[in-house]
């Protein structure tokens, strides 16, 4: 045994979180037990606060403190609009261009047959269930296997109530440039250019 039982719990505890390997898990370890008691307390008292106070909003499936998240609250959000994306962090992504006014959706992941993820394992039925006054949905999705394999089930479901189902283009970055851009990239770009 390299380390004593206690820290080894809890580089094993460390390594279980996303993007923390072995040595990650170890240098955080080693961080948190030379720091002062009260910081070790403030620390595990707001892991569990989060865990027990966060919810899902009962309409977008965002995260919340409340049975409604405070941007399905907003009255003066577009309500015909839904936005869908893959997880919490990407709604937080669209608000910070500060562009987007209307709703969200989270499907809290994508599909992925390879991983048994259908979409029987996401949050469709709730975004359904939203259709109601909506006249656009947008799939913002990645633009990966799985992004694209969501985003297209999306459109082949509701596309027959009459919503318009719109994807987020993708292709060349702002600022960048042709001669490092991947084929794929470039192809994306060439595919959903739009007219000036």
């Amino acid at each position: 045994m390299l380390f004593a039982k206690p820290l080894g719990d809890l580089i094993a505890q460390l390594e279980k979180l996303p993007g923390i390997g072995p040595k990650s898990a170890q240098r955080l370890a080693f961080h948190l037990v030379r720091q002062p008691d009260d910081d070790v307390r403030i620390l595990s008292e707001a892991l569990l606060k989060a865990k027990l106070a966060i919810r899902l909003c009962e309409r977008c499936q965002n995260i919340s403190e409340s049975s409604i998240c405070g941007i399905c609250a907003d009255s003066r959000r577009d309500g015909t609009t839904i936005c869908v994306v893959a997880d919490p962090k990407d709604v937080a992504a669209v608000e910070r261009i500060n562009e987007y006014r209307g709703l969200y959706h989270v499907l809290h992941g994508l599909m992925s047959p390879m991983d048994g993820i259908g979409p029987e394992d996401l949050k469709v039925r709730e975004l359904i269930a939203r259709l109601g006054e909506v006249t656009e949905v947008i799939v913002a999705t990645n633009p990966t296997i799985e992004g694209d394999a969501t985003a297209l089930y999306l459109a082949k479901l509701l596309k027959p109530s009459g919503v318009k189902v719109t994807r987020l283009a993708h292709g060349m970055p702002v600022g960048g440039e042709l001669d490092y851009a991947d084929s794929a990239t470039l192809h994306s770009a060439l595919e959903y250019r739009r007219e000036l």
